[in-house]
């Protein structure tokens, strides 16, 4: 818009002015020819040139009900901010209790208030009333180093430059630009260190004579007997911790060495696993032997384990299904 007006505006001037100057050329060969002295013209608005003026650039959307004001340093970080090698400018408003930074693979919780330079609000989860939650890793180039300088407790301003951002013209009604940011960090979580893999059970070839038998075909073996009362059902969702084992002791899957419990609907795993788990209560952990029928055996996958498989198996809870009273 700003090229457009101005090339418009610039010819019309120079136009003008070369109309004026040829009508004075033309009277004053006029009156040289009559012996008499060229008149002095004193300068018109038409001939003294006029200066392009530039468009008003566009207002900021009004500000929402709720919108917090910008902070008064918006348009650029201060002297006293300090720059990183990239070009993000950062701030401490607030000093934090805490001793150790986030890292790239940290998941952090923080409250935070995002501006344009020209002062507009454009996102804010202290409006919301309700911190957001995401891994380190996971957001604007800016945000990932911004947070990795930060402690628990620590309220920081960025000043993140657009190619850190979403450019200058992203699109997609994300702001572009520089980007000034107030960022609170409430809390970092690490993700779970892997777990060195449980010993192969010494009677991973065959159930012993001890273990129980279902009608199905199951075998099960109670390691360690449970605290609670209450059987999962079918439709149940269940947080277990399971290792499984090919009879000839091979572990193909391990949430123990993954360090984190899985969830999931007890109806939505294999059938050995749907009925064995409601033989369960909740801080028990039990030992089957699954048959391949009730297993992998008539799965088109051809990278599943096949026949008899062997899982270790702790019900850690058991939630309702979603919907239920």
């Amino acid at each position: 818009m700003t090229l457009a007006h101005a090339s418009r505006t610039k010819p019309f001037v120079r136009l003008s002015c070369s109309l004026v100057f040829l009508a004075g050329s033309l009277a004053c060969d006029k009156s040289t020819a009559n012996n008499e002295a060229p008149k002095q013209t004193p300068p018109s608005a038409a001939t003294t040139p006029v200066a392009a003026t530039p468009p008003t650039p566009p207002a900021p959307p009004p500000p929402q009900p709720g919108d917090l004001p910008p902070p008064p340093d918006v348009k650029a970080p201060p002297a006293d901010a300090k720059k990183t090698d990239s070009g993000l400018a950062t701030k401490v408003l607030q000093e934090g209790k805490g001793k150790d930074k986030p890292e790239l693979t940290d998941t952090v919780s923080v409250h935070y208030s995002g501006w344009t330079t020209d002062g507009h609000m454009f996102d804010s989860s202290v409006k919301r009333g309700r911190p957001a939650q995401f891994p380190v890793g996971g957001v604007i180039k800016g945000w990932t180093e911004g947070l990795q300088l930060m402690v628990v407790g620590e309220k920081r301003r960025f000043w993140i430059p657009a190619n850190l951002a979403y450019g200058e013209s992203p699109g997609g009604g994300r702001p572009g630009g520089m980007l000034v940011f107030d960022v609170e960090l409430l809390g970092v979580t690490h993700p779970p260190k892997p777990q060195p893999p449980p010993d192969v059970p010494g009677d991973v070839a065959a159930a012993p004579k001890n273990a129980k038998k279902t009608k199905s075909g199951i075998a099960y073996r109670v390691l360690k007997k449970g605290t609670g009362k209450e059987h999962p059902k079918a439709e149940s969702i269940v947080n277990v911790h399971y290792s499984g084992w090919t009879t000839d002791g091979k572990m193909f899957d391990s949430s123990v060495t993954r360090g984190q419990p899985a969830a999931f609907p007890l109806n939505a795993v294999i059938p050995g696993w749907t009925e064995g788990v409601q033989l369960m209560v909740a801080g028990e952990k039990t030992r089957f032997w699954i048959p391949g029928n009730l297993a992998y055996d008539n799965s088109p996958n051809p990278s599943a384990p096949k026949g008899t498989l062997v899982f270790d198996i702790e019900l850690l809870s058991i939630q309702p299904p979603p919907g239920a009273q």
